[in-house]
């Protein structure tokens, strides 16, 4: 049988060695020798010896996620053998998270992530419980977690002199350590899709980056 469907960049080749890598624009590749963790839902293909279940939050997480919808519904994925993730054909990126950092996610943009990092739910400094209340997922640790982005991100950086104001529904993550608060504007909420009145933006300072989707759509309740 010939196609264009069978070129060497679509085919799934064996791994070199264990842990994440994309497979394409679209998916991640993950070796599992031990146990990972995904976002449930998002296994799109398997082979070899894999076992996949739920994993619990703790009380203290998943009470939070009821209160702000914000939070992983997610699976460990234990044994040896190859696993592919996606989710909705958004574009994939993978994070080498080291010794020391901290980055700052929002939930819906998590894929995947070796066991070996911390995963916590905090409230978004300065926001408190307005703007629809803002709690996202701190990762720290060693190790690597997949992110999931509609359309290319936009990474700013953040200096002292130079605070970043950003949609808090086009925020995808940012570095743990900038100080953020709300900032309301009246003359920017009558600018943005086609609103007006008052808008929120999330306000970001300090030294570091913040990464946003090209996209402001409010994603669906899962």
């Amino acid at each position: 049988m010939k196609s264009d469907l069978f070129a060497a960049e679509n085919l799934a080749q064996q791994a070199a060695v264990p842990g994440m890598s994309l497979q394409n624009a679209k998916s991640v590749k993950y070796t599992v020798n031990g146990e990972m963790h995904a976002r449930q839902g998002s296994m799109v293909a398997f082979r070899g010896n894999l076992q996949f279940e739920r994993k619990g939050q703790g009380l203290g997480g998943m009470l939070k996620r009821a209160v702000t919808g914000e939070g992983l519904a997610l699976m460990a994925v234990r044994g040896q053998g190859e696993a592919w993730f996606a989710h909705e054909a958004q574009n994939c990126f993978i994070v080498d998270i080291e010794p020391g950092d901290a980055l700052t996610v929002n939930g819906r943009n998590v894929l995947c992530f070796d066991a070996t990092l911390s995963y916590e739910i905090k409230t978004v400094k300065g926001a408190g419980m307005t703007g629809g209340g803002l709690f996202n997922s701190v990762f720290t640790g060693h190790g690597k977690l997949a992110l999931i982005c509609d359309g290319n991100p936009i990474v700013i950086p953040v200096s002292t002199n130079q605070p970043v104001y950003a949609d808090t529904d086009a925020v995808v993550g940012w570095s743990a350590q900038l100080n953020t608060s709300l900032h309301r504007s009246q003359s920017v909420g009558s600018m943005i899709r086609g609103g007006s009145g008052e808008a929120v933006q999330l306000k970001l300072e300090g030294e570091g980056f913040v990464v946003v989707r090209p996209s402001e759509l409010v994603p669906k309740a899962e």
